[in-house]
């Protein structure tokens, strides 16, 4: 077997990913290089310290993520909580890889393109037509009634959407989908003729854009809500180089 290093890995999934085409708001790609050698790579969500400590339990050799590290407007010294976390890759000679908008945007493996699929949507466009690769999109589906939509979304995600509702008995064909914290995109959701949108997470103006707009929201969870896209890319990882890859699912109720 051909030993894959971080920068092998990296170049693969920049490439699958279209990752230099974003304008994004933390570095994607290979954050931190511990230039060892890759047989085994721990997915998930979010690169908290519960991840790491799994991936050295593992003797894991690479971690990719949805959300790493080094956010614009972030402190950049390396202390306390992020400290420790950097300070656990190098000792134990893990590598950190991590794709933001790129994995959102994916047209087959990105969060909305999977979590569309789950949920029977079948996506059509963008929210906003001019993205060569947008990050929210249009979905149409069979007409449902929005309390049962709520259900479905419960039943797929294993935990209960908050449902901003115009009507429960109001049948739904056309919704808008962007996965994790894009909760203001209600308002092009509706200006794109959309009667739902989903996202991740909701904030206190979300209920009142919602109410006005006349468009019912669910906000399905933030990690619930991005888990697929990353999951994803690990399986195609895999079979493309012939390692041990394995999704670890830490717990976030938001």
């Amino acid at each position: 077997m051909t030993t894959l290093t971080p920068h092998d890995l990296t170049q693969f999934c920049d490439e699958f990913l279209s990752a230099s085409a974003f304008n994004d708001y933390c570095p994607n790609g290979l954050q931190v290089d511990a230039d060892t050698p890759i047989t085994k790579i721990i997915t998930g969500v979010t690169a908290c310290q519960a991840l790491i400590d799994e991936a050295v339990r593992q003797n894991a050799q690479a971690i990719m993520v949805h959300h790493g590290y080094f956010w614009k407007g972030e402190p950049a010294p390396l202390t306390h909580m992020k400290g420790k976390r950097i300070r656990t890759l190098f000792q134990n000679n893990i590598s950190l890889i991590a794709y933001h908008l790129p994995l959102d945007a994916h047209a087959d493996i990105g969060n909305n393109a999977v979590l569309a699929r789950e949920l029977g949507l079948d996506i059509v466009g963008a929210l906003y037509p001019y993205e060569k690769y947008p990050v929210g999109n249009i979905a149409t589906t069979t007409p449902i009634r929005a309390k049962d939509f709520a259900l479905k979304i419960a039943t797929t995600l294993g935990r209960e959407p908050l449902h901003i509702s115009t009507n429960p008995e109001r049948l739904l064909t056309k919704i808008g989908i962007c996965t994790g914290g894009a909760q203001d995109m209600i308002e092009q959701a509706y200006h794109m003729g959309c009667q739902a949108f989903i996202s991740g997470e909701a904030s206190e103006r979300t209920t009142h854009m919602a109410r006005e707009l006349g468009v019912d929201y669910f906000g399905a969870g933030h990690h619930a809500t991005e888990k697929g896209g990353i999951r994803a890319l690990g399986e195609i990882v895999a079979k493309r180089f012939g390692v041990d890859v394995v999704f670890v699912d830490i717990d976030n109720p938001v």
